[in-house]
């Protein structure tokens, strides 16, 4: 159809109505990338949800107290003993243990068999386990095959457990009057093993460990124990300074051992009473305000040659002479 000879004008936008900043959000954008776990339909979301349901199965999914440490990246991991002697020590030490795991197709030697004849006596289940899920458990620590896995520790309350002991005490259900030992600053698994072991052998009531920043309970400590954890309860408090102060309290004598003590520990008076025994680290001894809670602070008489005794060879020896004094009473 013939148009005329005219040409079609279009028409010339005109302005618009805005929209009031009903479409702020579209403006703002989505924020950062995910990382990729946390994307569903990326591969690591996969391996992380395998991962987790995986911890749950063997019932370490959820994170308790004591339970498990963080490791390397970040990663939970439970508290294990790992390579063939290490694993065989431990069983023959009796530290508890909730599962062995061995390698499939593992190399038999007289390790593996000791270590499988001492679990299966005393009940622990045994778990052929593949090498990338023990390597994950170790935090890819050298296992030879072998990974126990050890439950955590059952700490005490230590006001509880002073006040229990007191309380046996005062109704002649005990002898001896309580006796405990208190780390302060102690951070080596092996020093409490130690302690725990002198404790229970001059038949000590308990140890004392802060919540933070201390030593805990863990298989090396397990195992410098030689058994004696099983016997020697281990309170955790939550702040050491309040539960020296609450002993004070319940009439426990606090004795700080200190090389600059204003006691001698041959002319101690007060080992036939409730005590507790304050040791602090090497390095750096009872921290301040530990020092100010002490009733007195105890030294022990060495060759001037040596500067300091570690902390448990001097636990030892004060529980010693503490032990010797009762006797002679």
């Amino acid at each position: 159809m013939a148009n005329n000879g005219r040409r079609s004008v279009k028409a010339k936008k005109g302005p618009t109505i805005g929209t009031g900043g009903h479409g702020r959000k579209a403006l703002e954008g989505k924020g950062p990338t995910p990382k990729a776990e946390d994307r569903p339909y990326h591969k690591a979301h996969k391996a992380k949800q395998l991962s987790e349901r995986s911890a749950a199965k063997r019932g370490t999914g959820a994170r308790s107290a004591g339970a498990a440490k963080s490791g390397p990246k970040g990663r939970a991991t439970e508290e294990v003993v790992t390579g063939r002697n290490s694993v065989v020590e431990a069983l023959r030490a009796g530290i508890p243990a909730k599962a062995l795991h061995i390698a499939i197709r593992i190399e038999m030697d007289d390790r593996v068999k000791e270590s499988l004849k001492l679990a299966a006596e005393r009940g622990i289940p045994l778990l052929e386990t593949g090498k990338p899920e023990l390597d994950r458990m170790t935090d890819d620590a050298v296992h030879q095959g072998l990974v126990l896995q050890i439950p955590p520790y059952d700490y005490a309350d230590a006001y509880d457990l002073a006040e229990q002991t007191v309380d046996k005490w005062k109704k002649g259900h005990i002898g001896n009057a309580p006796l405990f030992v208190a780390l302060d600053g102690i951070t080596d698994p092996r020093n409490l093993g130690a302690i725990i072991r002198s404790v229970s052998a001059f038949s000590g009531h308990g140890v004392i460990v802060p919540e933070r920043r201390s030593v805990g309970v863990t298989a090396s400590a397990w195992k410098t124990s030689a058994g004696a954890a099983v016997r020697v309860p281990v309170a955790r408090a939550s702040n050491l300074n309040s539960a020296l102060k609450q002993f004070k309290n319940m009439g426990i004598f606090v004795l700080g051992l200190d090389g600059d003590g204003d006691v001698s520990l041959p002319d101690l008076t007060l080992a036939t009473e409730p005590v507790c025994i304050v040791v602090g680290s090497e390095g750096k001894g009872l921290s301040r305000l530990v020092r100010e809670n002490c009733d007195q602070i105890v030294s022990i008489p060495i060759d001037s040659a040596m500067e300091s005794l570690n902390a448990s060879m001097a636990v030892g020896i004060s529980l010693y002479e503490v032990s010797r004094q009762r006797a002679t009473k």
